[in-house]
């Protein structure tokens, strides 16, 4: 595909920019579907929840059912061939030039970037009280959210075996 040249032909939208811009963003950064919208998996096919964006706001989540052949389908039409990439990966907002590109555009726009105000240095916050002893609490590692915690790691014999 890289060795012929493509000539792209498009055609002003029917209802507009901002149309196909919604349009659009709906598929650039996110996967074809996701685990919470599939709700069954049956000898009936796949159930699964989507949103119509031809009704209104009320209305719009509907459930779907499709054999699984024609689900399979559906979402393979999703799927990049290989050496492709997402969307997300190109553009002004690359990750790997995302600072120059929008450095050069503002220049190019003429745009006078406003320094970032100036935030006072924070007090340091005392620790919460422990609640078994009422001292201060000695915070020793805050994990993100998303982390799952971790025990210790096992102790091992010194002769080289496993507890």
């Amino acid at each position: 595909m890289r060795s012929r040249r493509w000539v792209v032909y498009a055609k002003p939208p029917f209802a507009g920019p901002k149309a196909v811009l919604a349009y659009l963003s709906r598929y650039t950064h996110r996967v074809a579907i996701s685990n919470r919208r599939l709700l069954a998996f049956n000898e009936k096919g796949v159930t699964f929840r989507y949103k119509d964006y031809r009704r209104d706001t009320a209305h719009q989540q509907q459930v779907m059912t499709l054999a699984t052949d024609e689900f399979i389908r559906r979402f393979m039409l999703h799927v990049l061939p290989r050496g492709f990439h997402r969307i997300r990966h190109y553009g002004l907002l690359a990750s790997s030039s995302r600072k120059a590109s929008l450095a050069r555009v503002r220049e190019l726009l003429n745009v006078i970037s406003t320094p970032a105000p100036e935030v006072p240095e924070a007090e340091p916050a005392t620790p919460p009280p422990c609640p078994c002893c009422g001292g201060p609490m000695v915070v020793i590692q805050i994990l993100p959210r998303w982390c799952q915690p971790r025990g210790p790691p096992r102790a091992t014999d010194p002769a080289g075996g496993s507890p």
